[in-house]
This record gives C-alpha cells, sequence and structure tokens, in this order.
C-alpha cells in the first residue's frame, strides 16, 4: 500500500485505509440510493448488478483488512440495526418528498447493504481514530458513545419521519 509493502498480520494504518474507502462508498452508496429511489431509476436488475458487485468486492475487502470474525457482527449488528437503518432511509427520502413504503421491499436491499459496509467501516474510524481499538478501557467507552450517539440520532430521525 502506497509503495509499502505490509506483512500478513501486520496492522495498516488508519489514514491508509479510511478515506479512500470512505469516499469511495460514499460515491458508489449514493449511486445505489439515486438508483433505487429516482423516479425514472434503472431496472432492478441492474441495480442489483451494479450495487450487488461493489457490495461483494467491498465485503471481500473487509474480510481481508478486518477478519471474517468482525465481518460476521457487522451482519449481526445489521440485523439488529434494521430499524434504524429504515428511520435513516426514510428520513433520507423525505428530502424528496418519499417514504420508505412507497417502494418494495427488495429495492431496499442495495441501499440497505451499502448503509451496513459504510457504518462498519464508520465505527472502524472512530476506534483508530481515537486509538481505542487495543485499549480495552478506552474501547469500552468509545463503544458506549458511538451507540449513544447512534441510538440518538435514530431516534431523532425517527421522530422527524413521524412529523
Amino acid at each position: 500500500m502506497n509503495g509499502r509493502v505490509y506483512a500478513k498480520g501486520t496492522d495498516i494504518p488508519w489514514f491508509m485505509i479510511y478515506p479512500f474507502f470512505l469516499v469511495h462508498m460514499l460515491i458508489f452508496g449514493a449511486s445505489g440510493f439515486f438508483m433505487a429511489y429516482s423516479a425514472k431509476g434503472p431496472p432492478v436488475l441492474f441495480l442489483y448488478a451494479h450495487g450487488g458487485i461493489a457490495i461483494f468486492v467491498y465485503t471481500i475487502f473487509y474480510l481481508a483488512i478486518f477478519g471474517p470474525d468482525e465481518v460476521k457482527w457487522m451482519f449481526i449488528n445489521a440485523l439488529l440495526g434494521l430499524l434504524g437503518i429504515g428511520c435513516q432511509i426514510n428520513w433520507l427520502l423525505s428530502f424528496f418528498g418519499k417514504r420508505i413504503g412507497d417502494y418494495p421491499f427488495y429495492v431496499h436491499v442495495i441501499p440497505f447493504l451499502y448503509y451496513v459496509l459504510y457504518t462498519f467501516l464508520l465505527r472502524h474510524a472512530v476506534m483508530d481514530i481515537t486509538q481505542s481499538r487495543d485499549d480495552p478501557a478506552k474501547r469500552k467507552i468509545v463503544e458506549n458513545i458511538y451507540v449513544a450517539v447512534s441510538v440518538a440520532v435514530y431516534l431523532l430521525l425517527y421522530f422527524l419521519g413521524k412529523g
């Protein structure tokens, strides 16, 4: 990476991973969002092909960078967080005069998966930026703050979506 070889198992500095992936995934995630929810979007098959290939590639990178156990927990937490994801997608759609229920469930798959991948990366970025990954006491504090802020945002968006 950047002309330097890292041996297997070596920690790669966060500033070499997160900026690229956060920007890259934001661009692809936004394109997936707009394709899924635009009035004249592409056929669902194209949405699945475009988003599915990118999500598959991101997942392979995640497995290589973070390991299978972390990726497993990413999907477990995603299942637990469907309500939060739904609230945030609904909030984003409200800017376009739409609601999540305006679309069939299968249209939400790609935007939801992008959201899962993005928040997974965001959590890891927070852990590395705060240098709490290898400090159990600091890690617990940062994780609790991360969960509290996430729940607060979900609740705020949920209640804003009710209005």
